[in-house]
């Protein structure tokens, strides 16, 4: 009776060890510098122009002056500031989705303040009163569906995200109420006084929030990193039975991660209306509450790692909106290199964690 032999499949992955950063970086930059070959080549077919012009004009976009480096930093700050905000809750596997309602409710809650306030205060106290509303409006949003999930353990993706929609609708509602005349536009608060605005620093206005980023994120590295509780928040992520088993109480835990979570969003929020915009939209985040998860999630929750991972994103969408302007193209052209680009990048991420092993020829004698 013949015996059969049962082949290897030709090909299998597993996962590697944990690998040496500068592995890891070398295959991120192959990523992109295979993402910016497969651009060119979209760019040639779809518009004709030369790939080099294009990605120069990207370049131009974010350093072409002093006006658009700064932006380009703001921009870096705010993003990473969220970014930092959703981190912890992502470690502790509590998937918040809700950023974007946290800062807007942070945003509103400062607003008010400086609508109402009418110069009755000095703007370093209105400054102050308007820093503490937002971060406990943010601290309150926030802390609404982790005590479901703590009780009750309800899905916090949904009830997160549901938030969102409330958030935006009361911003709609607010600015209504504040502007009776039906442009649905809040105007800049205070323009002469400039009560409430944050002070410009060596002649810019934005450098009060980078610091201000700077400052966090030095805080945020060392929190997860050197203190009991970013220790509870790994062994939690990690295992909620195992925090347990230890004598960590998950639900405080639960419970003070989306605190610090929220104040840090209605930090952003107070930054976006004090230092940035001094006005308030329901899009005044600009969509960077869902762009920070692919943040916090390309640095492996690192809060320095996110430094470069906020820049290069940043970077990407201010560039494909300045050679949609410079070359005049439909704008979807500029979103379709960012996502090409993007798609390289969280690919990339698959052969830092896994390896594809293929199968070895057999030498004579083996069955």
């Amino acid at each position: 009776m013949t015996e059969r032999v049962k082949k290897e499949p030709l090909m299998h992955i597993s996962k590697r060890a944990d690998l040496v950063w500068w592995k890891g970086w070398i295959i991120r930059a192959v990523a992109i510098v295979a993402a910016l070959l497969v651009c060119a080549l979209v760019i040639v077919w779809l518009t004709g122009y030369n790939p080099i012009k294009v990605y120069a004009e990207m370049i131009r976009g974010n350093f072409g002056t002093k006006r658009k480096i700064w932006i380009l930093l703001q921009r870096l700050a705010m993003l990473l500031c969220i970014s930092l905000a959703v981190t912890p809750a992502f470690k502790m596997k509590f998937w918040n989705l809700g950023a974007q309602g946290q800062v807007l409710m942070g945003a509103l809650a400062a607003t008010a303040c400086m609508f109402y306030s009418k110069s009755s205060l000095p703007s370093w106290a209105l400054i102050l009163v308007m820093f503490l509303a937002a971060v406990i409006s943010g601290m309150i949003w926030a802390f609404i569906p982790a005590i479901f999930k703590a009780n009750w353990n309800t899905n916090e993706t949904l009830f997160t995200l549901m938030m969102n929609y409330i958030a935006i609708q009361s911003v709609k509602y607010a600015v209504a109420v504040w502007v009776p005349n039906g442009s649905g536009k809040l105007p800049i608060l205070n323009p002469s006084t400039h009560a409430g605005w944050l002070p410009d620093l060596f002649g810019q206005e934005y450098v009060v929030n980078i610091l201000i980023v700077a400052l966090v994120t030095i805080l945020m590295a060392i929190y997860l990193k050197y203190t009991k509780q970013g220790y509870e928040i790994s062994v939690v992520g990690g295992s909620e039975n195992t925090a347990r088993y230890v004598g960590i109480s998950v639900k405080r835990v639960i419970l003070r991660t989306l605190l610090i979570s929220g104040a840090l969003c209605g930090l952003a929020g107070f930054l976006l209306v004090s230092g940035t915009n001094h006005s308030l939209t329901e899009s005044i985040e600009e969509g960077m509450g869902f762009t920070a998860i692919m943040v916090s999630w390309l640095a492996k929750f690192s809060p320095i790692t996110m430094v470069f991972t906020s820049f290069l994103i940043v970077f990407l969408q201010r560039g494909a909106s300045a050679i949609a302007t410079t070359f005049q193209l439909n704008e979807s052209v500029a979103d379709i290199l960012t996502g090409i680009i993007l798609f390289f990048i969280i690919g990339c991420e698959f052969f830092i964690r896994y390896k594809v092993n293929f199968r070895k020829k057999s030498k004579e004698g083996d069955k």
